[in-house]
């Protein structure tokens, strides 16, 4: 698509997309993932050091759309043109897997929230369940091959329909909060010291970066903004926004139930929560609103796919053939791969029992070394004072907001695990057949020296993981 048809998007319709593709199935799972391990003193640490963290990536993300305008597609272009070809691929991979993750989460939500009504369902892993989500992907991507601008439009509805139930959520759980047993909950446990209370901290950070996954939503569609300062606007007060619901859902719910009543509720734990405020309504309220939500997520999430695959394509990371526009100018042969692989999850949900968690832990394990990645090129570009020739102001600023995303996504990197690390390794080491084969194309050198070492430890630590899935080491 040459740039007199390309199509742009609005301020708004960028805020949409950071807001479309954050705010999805996480939020509305957060009184159960919060309640099983911290109480309300814990949660709100935990949302003050996340939310400060994700703030300073905002402002990373913000920074480099202005100061590097010709780079698209963000997270990727960022890694690749701070740390060469292959971390710039690395990076596409893992935010494309966690994609394609995310979008498996949703489709089990979805079926876990129907079970709630027809048993048929079950938790999200049945057979029946199976064929009713592959029906809504391949409707999806019929949708989505008539032409993004569309499919955009769509997603900007569906964000404002969707954060209706959720403001009424905090509405009527407000007006329903007993100060008795948020007291009760408030330290999370019997011990009361600072080392149980950092056990919880650290164990609701994973949680937390998933509901912040899509904060990059604008960055990755910055090839169609009107205006790039859109780009950062649009992050900035996306994230702001989602944050402060967040965390409202999260503390209130603390007022309602005892923290063990919310440890043991079905997914979506926010039906529960405000069935106990109103009575049965209350479910079957959240979980229209939940379907509404996760529809649309589903929606951002897929455009972000096939969107960072074409993106790296364009820039000779992934092979030639994801590169491929169709008529309507929407990135086929990306999104053909995307649901391919998004339906290949669904099939292996079928053998898990807690599919939804293992998706969602899988889906925050690969989305961290991109977010590394982005954070040390924004460290990387204010340490050096490049495009800070006349804004020493701003470079000491940048430096400072850099450093913190820096050492926050090093410190998710840490609290993950090595559990998790070795999950996505099975990922990234195989999934480098598609950065040799788009080398091998291009007639290019394979690796640098210290990419053939980071290639090596890939493949070492899938071949760990694989083994330690293999004996029972690690659960899936």
């Amino acid at each position: 698509m040459d740039s007199a048809t390309k199509e742009h998007f609005s301020v708004w319709t960028l805020m949409a997309m950071v807001v479309g593709s954050m705010v999805g199935a996480g939020i509305f799972s957060l009184p159960q993932a919060f309640g099983r391990v911290t109480g309300p003193f814990g949660a709100l640490i935990a949302w003050s050091i996340a939310g400060t963290g994700m703030l300073m990536l905002a402002f990373v993300f913000q920074t480099l759309s202005r100061r590097k305008p010709d780079l698209d597609a963000g997270i990727y272009a960022y890694a690749k043109e701070g740390f060469g070809n292959y971390l710039g691929f690395l990076s596409a991979l893992g935010y494309w897997s966690a994609a394609c993750l995310g979008n498996v989460s949703y489709f089990v939500l979805i079926k876990s929230t129907l079970g709630l009504f027809f048993p048929v369902f079950g938790d999200g892993n049945t057979l029946t369940a199976i064929v009713f989500s592959s029906a809504l992907l391949w409707i999806f991507h019929t949708l989505i091959l008539r032409g993004v601008r569309g499919a955009a439009a769509i997603n900007t509805l569906v964000t404002f329909a969707k954060i209706i139930p959720i403001l009424l959520f905090i509405f009527f759980v407000a007006k329903g909060f007993h100060t008795d047993i948020f007291a009760s909950n408030f330290w999370g446990g019997e011990d009361v010291n600072f080392s149980n209370v950092a056990n919880q901290v650290r164990a609701t950070m994973l949680v937390t970066v998933f509901v912040f996954v899509g904060i990059e939503g604008a960055s990755v569609y910055s090839r169609y903004a009107r205006n790039r300062n859109d780009v950062g606007v649009a992050t900035l007060m996306g994230f702001l926004g989602v944050l402060c619901l967040l965390a409202l859902v999260t503390i209130l719910s603390y007022g309602v139930m005892l923290r063990s009543d919310l440890a043991a509720l079905r997914n979506p734990s926010m039906a529960g929560v405000l069935e106990a405020v109103v009575g049965p309504w209350g479910a079957i309220f959240v979980s229209l609103g939940l379907l509404i939500s996760v529809l649309g997520a589903y929606l951002s999430w897929v455009l972000l796919a096939a969107e960072i695959l074409f993106s790296s394509s364009k820039y000779e990371t992934m092979p030639q053939f994801l590169s491929h526009e169709n008529r309507n100018g929407v990135p086929a042969n990306a999104l053909w791969l995307t649901n391919i692989v998004v339906q290949t999850f669904l099939i292996l949900t079928l053998f898990t029992q807690y599919a939804f968690r293992l998706a969602l832990e899988l889906t925050s394990s690969m989305i961290l070394i991109p977010y590394l990645l982005v954070a040390a090129y924004g460290f990387k570009i204010a340490w050096t004072g490049e495009t800070y020739d006349r804004d020493r102001a701003g470079h000491r600023t940048d430096l400072a907001r850099a450093g913190i995303a820096l050492a926050y996504t090093a410190g998710l990197i840490y609290a993950a695990g090595a559990k998790h690390l070795l999950l996505s390794a099975v990922i990234y080491g195989p999934g480098s057949i598609l950065y040799i084969i788009a080398r091998l194309e291009r007639r290019k050198a394979l690796f640098a020296p210290i990419e053939m070492a980071m290639f090596a430890v890939a493949i070492l630590g899938a071949a760990i993981a694989i083994h330690a899935i293999a004996t029972g080491l690690i659960s899936v």
